[in-house]
């Protein structure tokens, strides 16, 4: 298993415990083992989603969701919250469907992931790399490898086969040594980042939040509803996490520019808002403007908005001239911010891209060109949007793999 994250480790456990004493060796490049699962979620590592069945799954998945289709069947949200609760990890659901260990801690699904591999026999390398993969003309394969795991095993390692659960890349250049093995690559872009609104009339009020708003990209058929978050930067949360992924290429085509349409009262159309305004106007026409929030807003959101309509913060509702009350709504309907660029959150970055899901098989994710290749988890041209999807994906895919790959033989790496 080459990638030492939450695929590499669900196949590896799959494989070793479908036939225990099979060598099975889990190689990581890097120093640390399942950083993506301890950094999630702020820490708590939004395991999965609670979604009933894998039709409601796939719906989740702006890529790869409809051929995921049959292996959510296999291997769904009610075998992953299975998996980790006969390891001792309980899950809880949060009002929005997400969930997380009960602990609140990523470290719960990390030691349980580790655990679970330790008991299975699997043997795991750190700081180990496979500089070059070769296929054997009888079957397997021929790794040469470097950095501590070649003092351990030396230069080469054979293994009969291979799953390669090395993530997603922002770069395209980072999958040559997978199209050397005879795969094409979906070309990578980000999934799920942030908007960047240098000009945004909103810059005084990072922290500002609302429970429900609509995002919509001007010009195109792209736009989500759900919570906002206003940063030092411009906009995020998940309203806009999502509509990133769903609009990961053609955000891409644009170069993370264009006009973000907010709708911070997202129940009303214009032909229900200024009616109420009216009413509004005639009931309360004696309150200042600016001193009242409505539709729940938050107090500085609702005064900038104000504001931004020319309302001065003395101004009642009954002297507010009709031209700035129809500014008002319009912002309270459309406020348009410019996004000139985007931002990722670290090493949290989901990639759209990868091995094309054509490439292979659906219920064993081996490959259709290379017998006894496998793939699981962000590597291949899969991604969900933010709440668990992206989890449950490297769920599956791993632990499907790890499954077909459980053949007694020579080493599985």
């Amino acid at each position: 298993m080459l990638g030492g994250g939450a695929a590499g480790f669900f196949g590896a456990i799959a494989c070793a415990e479908a036939h225990p004493g099979q060598p099975v060796w889990l190689l990581e490049k890097s120093p640390k083992l399942l950083s993506k699962v301890r950094i999630s979620g702020g820490g708590r590592c939004n395991v999965t989603h609670a979604c009933e069945s894998a039709a409601q799954l796939v719906q989740h998945y702006p890529r790869g969701g409809r051929q995921l289709k049959e292996a959510f069947r296999q291997f769904g949200v009610a075998d992953t919250i299975a998996w980790f609760a006969q390891r001792g990890v309980a899950l809880k659901t949060e009002a929005d469907g997400r969930m997380f260990p009960t602990t609140d801690s990523s470290e719960t699904i990390a030691r349980a992931l580790e655990d679970a591999a330790r008991r299975a026999g699997v043997r795991v390398l750190t700081r180990t790399a496979a500089e070059q993969i070769t296929p054997l003309p009888g079957g397997g394969f021929r790794l040469a490898i470097s950095g501590e795991g070649s003092t351990a095993l030396g230069p080469e390692l054979d293994a009969s086969q291979l799953l390669i659960a090395t993530g997603g890349n922002p770069k395209s250049a980072a999958y040559d040594w997978l199209r050397t093995l005879g795969h094409t690559i979906a070309e990578p872009v980000p999934s799920l980042f942030t908007f960047n609104v240098p000009t945004s009339p909103l810059r005084e009020l990072p922290g500002v939040s609302v429970p429900h708003a609509r995002v919509v990209l001007a010009g195109e058929k792209l736009q989500y509803e759900g919570p906002l978050l206003v940063t030092h930067w411009g906009v995020s949360g998940p309203a806009v996490l999502k509509l990133s992924a769903w609009g990961a290429r053609r955000l891409h085509d644009l170069s993370y520019h264009g006009t973000a349409l907010i709708s911070w009262v997202p129940t009303h159309t214009d032909e229900t808002l200024r009616p109420w305004a009216q009413a509004f106007r005639l009931e309360h026409g004696k309150k200042q403007v600016a001193a009242h929030p409505q539709f729940g807003l938050p107090t500085r959101l609702w005064r900038t908005l104000v504001t931004e309509a020319g309302i001065g913060p003395e101004t009642r509702w009954s002297d507010v001239p009709a031209k700035a009350q129809n500014r008002l709504l319009e912002l309270l309907l459309r406020t348009p911010l410019q996004v000139q660029g985007k931002t990722t959150h670290k090493d949290e970055f989901v990639t759209c891209g990868g091995i094309p899901l054509g490439e292979v098989s659906l219920t064993t994710f081996e490959s259709r060109r290379v017998p006894g290749l496998f793939f699981a988890g962000e590597v291949l041209d899969i991604d969900g949007i933010t709440g668990g999807f992206n989890f449950q994906a490297a769920w599956t895919t791993g632990f499907l793999a790890g499954q077909a790959m459980a053949k007694v033989g020579q080493p599985v790496v």
